[in-house]
C-alpha cells in the first residue's frame, strides 16, 4: 500500500470494531483500489467526521503507513448520497461483498470505482431495474478482475453474435452456436449477449438468461463459499420475491 497525504475519493466496503475505540475498514478507493485501514479513535465520538465511515457514503480519505494495513489521517464528506432501504440495501451490500471477494488489495481499478459509484446511484434512482443494474455491474467487475465475458462474437471462428440465434455459452471459452448435440454449457439467445454488450435493449427473457449466466460464471470464481448478502435476502424476504441467485 502506498501512503497518501492528499485526500482521494473512497467508499467503505466493510467495517468492524477494533480494540476499544477504533475501526478496521475495507475501503474501495479511486486511485489505490481496495485497501485495508485502521481508523483510530473512530468510535470514541470525538471526531464528528468519523460518522462518515459507513458503507455507501462517498468520502475523501487520506492515510499513512505501508504494507497491508494503513492508518486513516483525514476524512471528509464527498457530496450527497441517497440512503438505501429494503431489497435495494441488500443489493448494495451485494456489490460490496463481490468487491471484497473478487478484488485483491492494492490493485487500482479507477474504471471499476466509477462503475461502483454509478451503480449505487442507479440503484436508488431506478429500484425497479435493480436486477439489470446488478448484471451490468457484475459484467464490469468480471472484466476488471480478469475474467471478462466474450459477448461480441462466437468463440469458434469469430462470427458476430446474431440476436435470433441460440448459443451455448461454455465457461472459459465463450459462446458457440447451439447444434443438435447436447449443450456443454449454458444455453441462451444471441439477443441476451447483445443486450449485455450494449448495456440496454433487454426483455424479461434476456434478464433471466443474463442472471443464469452471471450466476454460473461468478460461482466459478467464488470458490464455493456462499455470499452472506444472498442469505440475508432469503432470511428477510423469503418467498415474497425470487432472490438473485448470485447473492
Amino acid at each position: 500500500m502506498k501512503a497518501t497525504q492528499s485526500l482521494q475519493p473512497a467508499y467503505v466496503l466493510h467495517r468492524k470494531q477494533y480494540r476499544e475505540t477504533s475501526l478496521l475498514l475495507e475501503v474501495m478507493t479511486a486511485e489505490s483500489g481496495r485497501i485495508g485501514l485502521v481508523a483510530r479513535g473512530a468510535r470514541s465520538g470525538k471526531r464528528a467526521s468519523s460518522g462518515l465511515l459507513q458503507p455507501f457514503i462517498p468520502v475523501l480519505l487520506s492515510w499513512r503507513g505501508h504494507g497491508e494495513l494503513g492508518t486513516v489521517t483525514g476524512i471528509e464528506g464527498n457530496g450527497a448520497y441517497a440512503p438505501f432501504f429494503g431489497p435495494t440495501l441488500i443489493a448494495a451490500f451485494y456489490l460490496n461483498e463481490l468487491l471484497m471477494r473478487l478484488l485483491p488489495r492494492n490493485d487500482p481499478h479507477p474504471e471499476l470505482f466509477l462503475a461502483y459509484q454509478q451503480t449505487l446511484q442507479r440503484l436508488t434512482a431506478a429500484p425497479g431495474e435493480q436486477e439489470w443494474i446488478l448484471r451490468l455491474f457484475e459484467k464490469i467487475l468480471l472484466q476488471e478482475a480478469g475474467y471478462g465475458l466474450l459477448l461480441e462474437h462466437e468463440a469458434n471462428g469469430g462470427e458476430p453474435i446474431h440476436a435470433d440465434v441460440r448459443y451455448c455459452y461454455v465457461l472459459e471459452h465463450g459462446p458457440i452456436v447451439a447444434g443438435e448435440a447436447a449443450c456443454d454449457g449454458l444455453p441462451l439467445h444471441g439477443s441476451t449477449l447483445i443486450a449485455l454488450e450494449r448495456e440496454h435493449g433487454y426483455d424479461s427473457m434476456n434478464l433471466a438468461e443474463a442472471k443464469r449466466l452471471m450466476r454460473r460464471v461468478l460461482a466459478q470464481h467464488l470458490g464455493g463459499r456462499p455470499l452472506h448478502s444472498r442469505e440475508l435476502f432469503r432470511q428477510t424476504y423469503g418467498r415474497q420475491r425470487e432472490p438473485d441467485r448470485n447473492r
